[in-house]
């Protein structure tokens, strides 16, 4: 469920995008007509008006994750405090100035950054993030617990690369697509050869106690 409310906005960005790309002349007139105050020189072209609504929708669909999970007194991550304050500004930047560019680089930036806390944690507090949210429910080799976290960082600055990639060497209907596909596709192999990693150590830290 936390996963698909994490992929909440990034599935609205994609829905808006798609909607808005296959009318592109009656998005940009719509975009003019209720947010042309937010743009500089108040009209919306036709070619950026897809990526615009998509990055309101999207930021406007953060927002209210955080007030739903503050009226529901929940705890909110700091990931997704971090993700509301790149997507007002990079989102915000993007849609004044009409520019896709701004946006592309709110997923990678956010990658890096939940990457960097997770080496800060442990080069400088000795604290494995990984550890602390799972080792409730699994018992590893401190050793395995470090390999983890190296993994994920791994993962984090890797995400970041591609998507930058993507971003600069094709058009922005193919980068919308990876963001939703691709980004989900990718997140999915990785948790995948994580699971398959960590059965193989959880079997062999039982065998003792078995025996």
């Amino acid at each position: 469920m936390k996963l698909l409310l994490d992929f909440l906005p990034i599935v609205l960005f994609f829905a808006v995008f798609k909607i808005a790309e296959g009318r592109p002349d009656e998005a940009a007139a719509f975009a003019t007509e209720h947010f042309g105050s937010l743009v500089s020189g108040g009209t919306v072209a036709a070619a950026q008006a897809p990526v615009l609504l998509a990055t309101l929708v999207v930021m406007l669909a953060t927002l209210v994750q955080i007030l739903v999970l503050l009226l529901m007194r929940r705890k909110v991550d700091k990931m997704l405090w971090i993700s509301l304050g790149l997507v007002t500004v990079l989102g915000g930047a993007t849609v004044w100035f009409q520019n896709e560019t701004f946006i592309k680089w709110k997923p990678s930036v956010l990658y890096w950054v939940m990457g960097l806390v997770f080496w800060l944690s442990h080069a400088i507090w000795r604290k494995n993030l990984l550890q602390s949210v799972m080792g409730e429910q699994m018992q590893l080799p401190p050793q395995v617990w470090r390999k983890l976290n190296l993994m994920w960082i791994a993962f984090f600055a890797f995400m970041g690369l591609v998507n930058l990639y993507v971003a600069y060497s094709f058009s922005t209907d193919v980068w919308v697509n990876f963001k939703l596909f691709g980004s989900l596709g990718l997140m999915i192999a990785f948790t995948v050869a994580q699971a398959i990693y960590l059965g193989k150590h959880m079997k062999q830290a039982e065998t003792p106690e078995q025996s």
